[in-house]
């Protein structure tokens, strides 16, 4: 029989709160930039189309900012229930950010009501277009200020912990620690790529129904420019993230790369299994690559796995969550470039139905990459929940019932999931754009 343990129990209740809500967090900071490009373009092109598309979406975005709303209390709730020790020791540093995401989602809900509620109603539109600056300000500072929260985790810096007691508390410090900017630039980053590839996937999704409407058309044209540029600078940053892991989290990225034995020129290795004697099979190795995402050198030494105690490793699987990733993201990054470089140079079709399939595929494996990349993130620096400081086991919670509290949560994020649905569904088939494309005389 199963032995009750709450540390597992917290871990897997946590995990689902967080895999849940990244969905709609990512969402929530990159969409409003999407619509406010979408209502820039349209009133600087006197474009009705566009700021159709803003208007639409706005209505969509509505909905799955009050799924984020209730996920993200849960995940605050989760935090002072499950991880009480945590807490205890950490709390004084990360209240900074986690008060200010707090004042950055409000600030955003403010102008967001306003912003739906004032459409057409003033007569120079630009003033519509400036209520809504304001969300995107703060949709992106909401992400950036719960991303430094785990940069903490990663990398804890203006504290001091002696026995377990925090002194010296910096809260600056602990909030602009060494891991918050390649952290912070890759959240945002790619938030906006995936919320671009959603949107495109709705657009493509569109064309290959044969509903040939410019409208849709220039949808995809708007969201794919947004996913190249995005896709490029997501690539750059994750660079940057290879060599921050490499100075200050090695064991991170060998346990990634499967890199057990300190060495130079060490390749990159993609895919494949280990066998019980922790020998890779079957795996693609590109030669030099690590060193080169490590240090940027070719014959850089990149420290292996041998030189960590044992009980300090992060388990291997995440290599399969880093792949997955970045598998993803070339992935999207070909596809946006590839419908950018067709778009302009008009060699081919950007509308055939194989780059179309490509981009509405992209869609749901945004989604999949930001799940991957934030279990690569979480599971990678396990076994701390505060590196260096205090291991997951010990900033659990010792009470019982943790695993019905698992199962509650779970209904609510069925019901959630459904009503989300089901809400989406019948705010667009109820009023789908054709009809409101004819009601506008834009046929």
């Amino acid at each position: 029989m199963f032995e009750y343990d709450p540390v597992i129990y917290s871990r897997i209740l946590t995990g689902l709160t967080l895999g849940y809500h990244v969905i709609f967090a990512t969402i929530g900071v990159g969409i409003p930039l999407l619509i406010a490009l979408a209502e820039w373009i349209g009133i600087k092109r006197n474009d009705e189309h566009y700021r159709l598309l803003a208007r639409r979406w706005a209505r969509g975005f509505v909905i799955t900012v009050a799924i984020g709303v209730v996920t993200g209390t849960a995940i605050g709730l989760q935090l002072s229930l499950l991880w009480p020790n945590f807490m205890q020791v950490a709390g004084h540093a990360i209240s900074l950010p986690m008060f200010m995401e707090t004042f950055a989602f409000f600030f955003e809900a403010i102008f967001l009501g306003i912003y739906l509620y004032t459409w057409d109603r003033f007569k120079n539109k630009m003033y519509h277009f400036y209520l809504l600056i304001p969300v995107v300000i703060g949709a992106s500072m909401s992400g950036f200020f719960i991303t430094t929260v785990n940069a903490f985790m990663n990398a804890p810096t203006g504290v001091e912990i002696q026995n377990g007691v925090v002194t010296n508390i910096n809260p600056l410090a602990a909030m602009f620690n060494p891991a918050t900017p390649t952290k912070v630039a890759h959240v945002l980053s790619s938030a906006y790529l995936t919320s671009a590839f959603v949107l495109a996937a709705i657009a493509a999704f569109a064309l290959l129904k044969g509903k040939d409407h410019v409208y849709h058309k220039k949808a995809l044209h708007l969201t794919m420019t947004v996913a190249a540029v995005f896709a490029v600078a997501t690539a750059l940053i994750g660079d940057f993230s290879g060599k921050y892991l490499a100075e200050y989290q090695p064991e991170k990225l060998a346990a990634a790369e499967w890199h057990f034995e300190t060495s130079t020129e060490a390749p990159l290795i993609l895919g494949g299994v280990l066998d019980e004697d922790q020998n890779i099979r079957y795996a693609l190795e590109i030669p030099y690559a690590l060193s080169i995402l490590a240090h940027g050198s070719p014959g850089a030494e990149v420290i292996g796995l041998e030189e960590f105690p044992q009980d300090e490793l992060p388990p291997l699987i995440v290599h399969y969550f880093f792949d997955a990733m970045v598998g993803i993201g070339m992935f999207l990054a070909l596809v946006s470039v590839a419908y950018v470089f067709i778009q302009r140079t008009k060699r081919w079709n950007e509308h055939n139905r194989l780059l179309l399939w490509a981009i509405f595929i992209g869609g749901p494996l945004s989604i999949i990459a930001i799940e991957m990349g934030w279990f690569f993130a979480e599971l990678g620096r396990q076994p701390w929940i505060l590196v260096g400081y205090m291991t997951t086991a010990e900033g659990a919670t010792t009470s019982a019932h943790v695993d019905l509290m698992l199962y509650l949560f779970i209904g609510l994020y069925l019901i959630l999931t459904i009503t989300c649905i089901t809400v989406l569904r019948k705010l667009f088939s109820s009023n789908p754009v054709e009809r409101e494309l004819k009601d506008r005389g834009m046929e």
